[in-house]
């Protein structure tokens, strides 16, 4: 699986183990260190995958992220961060990128979730080639997900998602009231790979219901299941059920 890789790393020695772990594994590498020179690679060289250091000068990777999806790039971002804090990841993955290590991280682990990364991509690439094929519209109550148009809706409001938290709420949409585990979730976002953190899912579930709840902090539709995982439901008929 050879792909063209970005790597957008202020910290020249990180960036050269980086490059040395990705070109062992057959990737073509190109190394950069600030963000918007990272901004200008991926315009001209269209990479499989941007491996990008949050902290950079010029500009930060948030802004890149930013930019990069306003560009309707759907390039898959695996984001490097010092930042440990709820709010700074969940800003990460609200902007769009797919996922992200915490540093210090090990080589091994970043290299087991850019494979993960680039499987995605290319079962995606895959399917497009394929030819599209219209999805049934979700219903969920007030909530709405049309999966061929890659729309959500909350009362007939339109709801802006990231490619991560869109497949989440797909799949529990296509199920409502089942419980998916965390692990059933990140199949749904990367394809199984015991390297990747089920707090991916929590943080993606906590920015889905700052957009499709009205009180985010007592969810009605996305629920969680203490010690299993989460479901999704319709408001109007648990209360009905809960009334009879």
């Amino acid at each position: 699986m050879c792909a063209n890789v970005i790597i957008a790393e202020d910290d020249e020695k990180q960036a050269e183990l980086l490059r040395r772990y990705l070109e062992r594994e057959g990737h073509a590498v190109t190394v950069v260190g600030d963000g918007l020179a990272a901004l200008d690679a991926v315009r001209h060289r269209e990479p499989d995958l941007l491996v990008l250091d949050v902290m950079m000068p010029r500009a930060d990777g948030l802004d890149v992220v930013r930019v990069l999806r306003a560009e309707c790039r759907e390039l898959p971002v695996l984001m490097l961060t010092a930042r440990t804090t709820e709010d700074d990841l969940l800003l990460g993955l609200d902007l769009g990128a797919d996922d992200y290590v915490t540093k210090p991280y090990s080589p091994r682990e970043l290299m087991a979730r850019v494979r993960t990364l680039l499987r995605r991509n290319r079962r995606a690439a895959s399917a497009g080639e394929a030819g599209p094929a219209d999805e049934a519209v979700l219903k969920v109550g007030a909530l709405v997900v049309d999966p061929t148009r890659h729309v959500v809706s909350v009362d007939g409001e339109a709801v802006e998602c990231t490619p991560g938290e869109f497949r989440i709420l797909a799949a529990l949409a296509a199920e409502p009231d089942r419980v998916f585990s965390r692990q059933q979730l990140l199949a749904e976002l990367h394809g199984f790979d015991r390297y990747i953190s089920d707090r991916t899912v929590d943080v993606h579930v906590m920015n889905l219901r700052k957009k499709i709840e009205p009180a985010p902090r007592r969810p009605a539709r996305l629920l969680t299941v203490f010690g299993v995982g989460y479901k999704l439901t319709d408001p109007a008929k648990a209360t009905a059920r809960a009334s009879s």
